[in-house]
């Protein structure tokens, strides 16, 4: 694998502990094979013992001058560190120098959504048993005003106003009052006719599992986990997605970057833009119609 013989035998060491020891699949332990053989090409020593963290930003620089994604210089110093890790477990290395290294950063995932085709097959159920009516309010009303999964959880009865209006308690206990549409507020109504049938007492928890208690986190997911299933929707779908779905769809009929950060509760408006992942078509016919100095004359 390696053209410098003198690194080759630990490096045999490690796979076979990576085979027999740690019991790696054989596609895992040829992806560490891969990755140190590349490093071993970008390293300019011939004995491990020489190993330093400068040596370590060689095998990165060389890496970027590549052209290799963040995501797969980050793997390549993870190769690395397992490997110094061993060798430190050896004795060869008194420290693991790829621990002082920082991976490149990745940038934040952005979630992805369900387009409106395919919330209306989510939502598009009819069935009056009681989990399903109390599970059609949940996902139109997470959907209506874009929950976070806890706030969902956390809601109570007094948390809906007179007005058609939620009292939500957000992130860093700030309260936030949102609008809820006709459609969530007709499965709520539907929902409240039978709440009682799981109600004890003055339990104020507006959504109950069946052993009559607030519902937990996992079982709000597994739910609309079930429903993705049901109806047929080749994707997982969970609180987040449907939260993310809403701030897409509002943005895209809007434009209305700042609306849709007071709807989602966030505190800075960088973390909506992320969020919401505009295109570089839509922010640019925004700024077409929109800028004075980019309005074009008729």
């Amino acid at each position: 694998m390696s053209e410098k013989p003198s690194l080759q035998p630990l490096l045999d060491k490690y796979f076979d502990y990576l085979k027999y020891e740690r019991n790696l699949a054989a596609k895992s332990i040829e992806n560490y094979r891969r990755q140190l053989a590349s490093i071993c090409q970008a390293l300019t020593i011939t004995d491990w013992l020489e190993l330093t963290v400068d040596h370590v930003r060689q095998v990165l620089n060389q890496a970027r001058r590549q052209g290799l994604s963040p995501r797969s210089i980050a793997l390549r110093l993870s190769a690395l560190r397992g490997y110094c890790a061993y060798l430190v477990e050896l004795e060869v290395l008194s420290s693991n120098p790829a621990k002082a290294v920082q991976a490149p950063k990745q940038g934040s995932p952005l979630p992805k959504q369900l387009n409106v085709d395919e919330m209306h097959q989510l939502l598009d159920f009819d069935d009056d048993s009681l989990l399903a009516v109390r599970d059609k309010a949940m996902l139109e009303l997470t959907y209506s005003c874009g929950l976070r999964l806890a706030e969902l959880a956390d809601l109570n009865l007094k948390s809906l106003q007179d007005d058609g209006q939620l009292r939500v308690m957000g992130k860093g206990s700030k309260e936030r009052i949102l609008p809820i549409g006709k459609t969530a507020l007709k499965c709520l109504g539907e929902w409240l006719k039978v709440r009682g049938v799981l109600a004890d007492g003055d339990e104020p928890a507006l959504f109950l599992s069946k052993h009559r208690r607030r519902i937990s986190h996992r079982q709000i997911a597994k739910r609309m986990q079930l429903w993705a299933k049901q109806q047929h929707l080749d994707q997982d779908i969970n609180p987040h997605k449907l939260r993310h779905s809403f701030a897409t769809h509002i943005l895209e009929s809007s434009g209305d970057l700042r609306g849709v950060q007071e709807l989602l509760g966030h505190a800075n408006l960088s973390t909506t833009q992320v969020y919401t992942h505009l295109n570089f078509q839509h922010l640019a016919s925004v700024y077409d119609t929109a800028h004075p100095r980019a309005k074009r004359r008729k």
